[in-house]
């Protein structure tokens, strides 16, 4: 029963992660389950199950406290769900050695992005005009819906700092409308892997029990978390979570580089992010106790 509880703890420190950035619960779960020998498929069929019942407990959570966007919604959740099944099946056939690279080089990209955005006030990629950021919903869910069950998580870390980038939302709509259409993105990649994978592997069953219970406990109040977070101070703890995340893969995986310069990497990334966190968050209180000018008398 001990590994129930353990999972539990992991599950609800996951969901925390991602009902308040966005991203986190699927990545964080399958790194888990295959630090601990599971196969690929198996840790990825667990995840997407594990994430049925806590993508919706969070998704009504959000929806409760008005952090999700309906427009937003369905244009994400139908492309993300085939996405989805194709990538659940695709896992079946396919070696993710090369795809893990490029996944994370992609996402080390969007979290520079963001980071940037929100760290330093600066846009990389300008702002569609009005009505033009609907084209890139699709593109954004149907890749989301392919690398998240390809990679047994990533639909936060594609899709959040996606919608950041192309649209004016604040971060708190974008999150909550990730949360919510991911629990349509687990649906579709769960049945993939039933008529796939999941034949193949053994599915940890306590293990995907612990993280359910953690995830539902823990998904009410990182809904509440999100809409209360500041948005400067949020925008930059998700682009610096990302590069920390992805740029650690990319130093073990890719560059082959010393252990000592792995952690230099890693610490040093870890106090940029916190040093611009704060300086961003400074300047959002700042910006947001200038007197604003009174409306002109008609």
């Amino acid at each position: 029963m001990w590994i129930v509880l353990l999972f539990a703890l992991a599950g609800g420190a996951a969901q925390l992660v991602d009902g308040t950035l966005g991203m986190g619960f699927g990545v964080t779960s399958a790194t888990i389950l295959l630090a601990l020998g599971v196969s690929p498929v198996a840790a990825s069929a667990a995840t997407h199950i594990a994430k049925l019942p806590t993508t919706l407990v969070s998704g009504l959570a959000h929806w409760r406290q008005g952090n999700v966007d309906r427009a937003m919604f369905a244009r994400l959740a139908v492309p993300g769900a085939i996405g989805a099944f194709l990538g659940a099946v695709v896992l079946t056939n396919l070696s993710l050695s090369a795809a893990k690279a490029w996944m994370a080089g992609l996402l080390l990209f969007f979290g520079a992005m963001i980071f940037i955005r929100y760290g330093f006030g600066k846009r990389l990629i300008p702002v569609p005009k009005h009505g033009t950021q609907k084209r890139w919903l699709v593109p954004i869910g149907s890749l989301g819906g392919f690398v998240d069950a390809t990679g047994g998580g990533g639909w936060g870390p594609v899709v959040t700092p996606s919608m950041l980038t192309v649209t004016e939302r604040q971060p708190r709509q974008i999150v909550g409308t990730v949360n919510a259409a991911e629990f349509v993105v687990a649906c579709s990649a769960s049945l993939g892997f039933v008529t796939g994978a999941a034949h193949e592997d053994s599915i940890p069953w306590l293990a995907v029990l612990g993280l359910v219970i953690g995830g539902v406990i823990v998904a009410p109040f990182a809904a509440r978390l999100a809409g209360r977070l500041p948005q400067a101070l949020m925008g930059t703890l998700v682009g610096g979570l990302i590069l920390i995340v992805n740029g650690q893969i990319i130093v073990k995986a890719v560059l082959d580089v010393p252990t000592w310069l792995g952690w230099a990497l890693f610490l040093a990334t870890v106090a940029l992010t916190v040093a611009v966190a704060v300086r961003a968050w400074g300047r959002e209180r700042a910006e947001a106790d200038q007197p604003q000018p009174l409306p002109e008398r008609v």
